[in-house]
């Protein structure tokens, strides 16, 4: 089952930390601009030197879509470089009709190889189902996330909770397969609170820490199980982005080092 084996690695890595490969070419590094593939470049290096210190790397699509059809082979190599031990989330937040899903979810699992990946909720459950089919892949579904703009649907009364609630809720009945988690903005931590006590057993991805202001410590006292885990802790341009220069792996690795070790810190006294 997926939420068993995100336990094991993040057990195994000591780390509840994903960092989001959204690789943006107008920011990569000028002394890799002259190679054959300077995105490629940089993500090998980035993950070359943080493989060890995480649990999952979440490359966003859109960044490799929008480079065009080179694109699409930077992000199938990018793939190649991350090992085993840890997870990969295609975040692509997908949701159709039952039929275009089903496309969606065969491109995403079995031709890039994911091992999970976001979708939206929005059209229901025939739009989710076809990614929920094999319990060893996870599907992160949305209810609260971390821009500004969430408060426009997430936030409306469905009765007299919340619509992101109503999906937490749903979400859980869908569970049947032990494959579903939720992303839950870390912008959002009083939400996050009550959230984590609606799905105990359930993997939640937090992004939002970083640039978009969330707070880590809250992040994981809220986001974490009783044992401190199945909290998937995202960051993405305060890491990979930590350095213009030369050294820009290098102070990625210093990045996520020190996140990881204030991770530690925080999700120990959870599970005291």
């Amino acid at each position: 089952m997926f939420t068993q084996l995100l336990r094991e690695i993040q057990i195994k890595q000591d780390s509840l930390l994903c960092i989001g490969l959204d690789v943006d070419v107008d920011k990569i590094p000028a002394h890799l601009q002259s190679m054959t593939n300077p995105a490629l470049e940089f993500n090998r290096q980035i993950i070359e030197a943080t493989h060890d210190l995480v649990c999952a790397y979440k490359p966003n699509l859109a960044f490799y879509e929008a480079m065009g059809e080179g694109g699409i082979t930077t992000l199938r190599e990018t793939l190649k470089f991350i090992p085993k031990s840890v997870l990969t989330i295609g975040d692509g937040k997908r949701g159709d009709i039952g039929n275009t899903a089903e496309r969606y979810a065969k491109s995403l699992f079995e031709d890039f190889g994911f091992d999970s990946v976001t979708v939206n909720p929005y059209m229901g459950f025939d739009s989710v189902e076809p990614f929920l089919t094999n319990p060893e892949k996870g599907v992160f579904i949305l209810a609260l996330t971390s821009n500004s703009g969430s408060k426009d649907f997430q936030r409306l009364k469905v009765g007299i909770k919340p619509l992101y609630e109503k999906v937490v809720h749903t979400a859980k009945k869908w569970n049947v397969n032990q494959n579903i988690g939720i992303v839950f903005g870390a912008t959002h931590p009083k939400e996050l609170q009550r959230i984590r006590k609606i799905v105990p057993y359930m993997p939640i991805l937090i992004p939002g820490i970083g640039k978009q202001g969330g707070d880590l410590k809250s992040a994981i006292r809220y986001g974490c199980d009783k044992h401190g885990q199945l909290a998937i802790i995202n960051a993405g341009r305060s890491i990979i982005y930590a350095s213009s220069g030369k050294d820009f792996a290098d102070a990625a690795r210093v990045e996520a080092k020190k996140m990881v070790e204030e991770m530690r810190t925080y999700a120990g006294q959870v599970s005291s």
